[in-house]
């Protein structure tokens, strides 16, 4: 028998709505503005499906793999004759679960049934061969003693539960319990009383209701046959509450949910710290933030610094910035509640940023965030940037044992003078920021794996394509730069993009594509490595000095010469996966006026206007 929602029936468009299609799912969008819906969004959605359906099966296969390592070691025990977990019985030993499919729950969320024999062939409980298969069974001489019961357990794939703290319409909750097949529900919460309206109309629409009582939700439990099989599968279940109030109900360890995605209207500051507590070792925490004008500029350093606790940059890689800014907030909020952060994929798309995080608890990896935060000194000038770690850790190897011991110290400092050492420009301060990895790279390619698998599900399939095979080759080291950027400080004609990657390979250091920025190239090289490829530009591609200030950067940046000749010849790995093949990575405008959107109304307001009216 299919466990597939009963199919909705012929969808009838009431007056004052109109109907939204993404995907599989529908909604009706009232004419009112009851609840925010921006459809440019539509990549994000697809990204996070693909991202959490991805996560899930690695989730689930852990599981599994824990699961498998218990029977291993239970097996063992028996084999040793270790009678551990049964009990004495008058006339027998039975195992501890002796009722027909008892289930049998391990912390890691998985069961193994159990079973015994019962005469007759319609026995109550019988099993499905797929769960157990029984043993020999049989019963002794005539004092009908039980001898034994064989059991051969059987994994179940392991359901995970996604809370949706801000869901205004309900298409994200929609979409992740029809097109992630793990999903066993989806809890979709928003403050606002029109938005749960329009929430359990969409969910209704797409037979997806509530036939149990989630706490806190008003809506009426369905009663009769009818009403059930109206509500569907009950994958989507509405809560109308404050999203922070809703995630400390699920902090303690066995309330927790699998995984927490914030996609609020603004910034997701406010929800991090209730966020990174009510996630499951393991789970995944999944966080938009839409304001980067906050971000990504040092318009208001102080709004920056009081959301993220980190003051922003100012330079032309104020996007990727922007997004070790978040993930510092997330770690610092993980960090005291004991757990760190494990970044699986972190995006700087369009008007927002979208990370992906894992979430585990060590105090071991608490204390190595210190040594994956730091500040840096942005020059004015140039943009050069100079990390200044926060921590550091000294790894000791015991000569006998082997076993490595880590001493974590603070750093020393500052590692640069008080102007910048190319273009002698005044420093400004940014951070303290994520320094580490942003991608798990293994992550990556297995989402990439599945999109191959599945394009035809997704919508923005082309672009997603291209910009996580970006994120797959770009390399960890902060930051990126653009040669045309670099050119414009030294006056010069501007070098091609492949040039100037050979040029560096050439030198011994590795290059890669950044996704955040269009024509953009990172380095494992330092910014004055970068400098020296363009001395030597400039050299063949002479600049006019007569044109430049005397106060310019651009002559202290042109008065030092290359440490080293720079060879331009083309280097065979100048060429990344994502320039052989003509991938979308960067947003083409896909609708007139395109961007944030204007926020819904909340429904208070419109409640009072009518009362006013009456």
């Amino acid at each position: 028998m299919s466990n597939a929602p009963p199919s909705p029936s012929p969808l009838i468009i009431p007056e004052g709505f109109t109907l939204h299609t993404e995907n599989t799912s529908h909604i009706l969008i009232s004419s009112k503005d009851e609840a925010f819906l921006n459809p440019v969004q539509e990549f994000n959605r697809d990204l996070s499906v693909a991202c959490i359906r991805t996560w899930s099966e690695q989730f689930d296969g852990e599981k599994e793999a824990k699961w498998g390592q218990a029977q291993e070691r239970r097996a063992r025990r028996e084999r040793g004759g270790d009678r551990k977990g049964q009990k004495k019985m008058k006339g027998g030993v039975l195992p501890i679960h002796s009722d027909p499919l008892v289930d049998d729950s391990t912390t890691d969320g998985t069961r193994t049934e159990h079973a015994t024999i019962e005469s007759g062939p319609s026995a109550k409980g019988g099993l499905a061969a797929e769960d157990t298969t029984m043993a020999d069974s049989t019963l002794g001489p005539s004092e009908g003693k039980l001898k034994t019961v064989g059991v051969v357990p059987h994994y179940h794939p392991y359901k995970f539960i996604l809370l949706e703290a801000l869901s205004a319409t309900g298409l994200r909750s929609i979409r992740y319990a029809k097109e992630i097949p793990l999903v066993r529900y989806v809890i979709a919460n928003d403050l606002s009383s029109s938005a749960t309206a329009a929430m359990k109309r969409n969910i209704d629409l797409n037979g997806l209701g509530v036939p149990t009582e989630v706490k806190g939700t008003d809506s009426p439990q369905p009663s009769t046959a009818e009403e059930k099989s109206r509500t569907g599968s009950g994958k989507v279940r509405i809560n109308e509450g404050d999203a922070c109030a809703l995630m400390y109900e699920h902090r303690s360890e066995k309330n927790r949910v699998d995984v927490v995605d914030l996609d609020p209207y603004g910034t997701a500051a406010p929800f991090i710290d209730a966020a990174v507590q009510c996630v499951n070792d393991g789970g995944l925490l999944c966080v938009t933030c839409t304001d980067l004008s906050v971000l990504a500029t040092t318009n208001y350093p102080e709004k920056c610094y009081s959301n993220y606790g980190g003051i922003p940059v100012k330079a032309e890689y104020c996007h990727e910035a922007a997004l070790r800014l978040v993930l510092n907030t997330i770690s610092t909020s993980a960090g005291r509640y004991g757990r760190y952060i494990q970044p699986l994929l972190s995006l700087s798309i369009d008007f927002y940023v979208r990370i992906f995080v894992r979430i585990h608890s060590a105090p071991i990896e608490v204390k190595k965030a210190a040594s994956k935060t730091a500040t840096y000194y942005i020059c004015a000038g140039c943009q050069s940037f100079y990390e200044q770690p926060l921590g550091r850790i000294i790894e000791k190897v015991h000569e006998k044992s082997g076993n490595v011991n880590h001493q974590f110290k603070t750093q020393v400092g500052p590692p640069v003078p008080q102007r910048c050492p190319e273009c002698d420009s005044p420093f400004h301060v940014a951070g303290p920021m994520w320094s580490s990895d942003i991608h798990d790279h293994k992550f990556v390619s297995k989402v990439l794996d599945h999109l191959e698998e599945h394009q035809e599900l997704y919508g923005t399939a082309t672009r997603m394509k291209g910009m996580l095979t970006v994120a797959k080759e770009e390399l960890d080291t902060p930051f990126y730069f653009t040669p045309s950027k670099i050119a414009g400080f030294f006056h010069s004609m501007c070098p091609p993009l492949d040039d100037v990657a050979s040029a560096l390979l050439h030198a011994g250091h590795q290059v890669s594509r950044s996704h955040a920025c269009p024509g953009s190239l990172k380095t494992s090289g330092t910014r004055q490595d970068v400098h020296d490829v363009f001395r030597s530009w400039v050299k063949k591609h002479p600049v006019r000095m007569d044109k430049i200030s005397e106060h310019s950067p651009a002559r202290q940046l042109l008065s030092k010469e290359p440490r080293a000749e720079a060879n331009f010849s083309r280097h065979p790995q100048s060429v990344t996966q994502s320039s052989k093949v003509k991938l979308v990575r960067y947003q083409q405008n896909p609708t007139p006026h395109w961007g944030p959107g204007t926020k819904a109304d909340s429904g208070t307001k419109r409640k009072r206007d009518d009362e006013d009216a009456e």
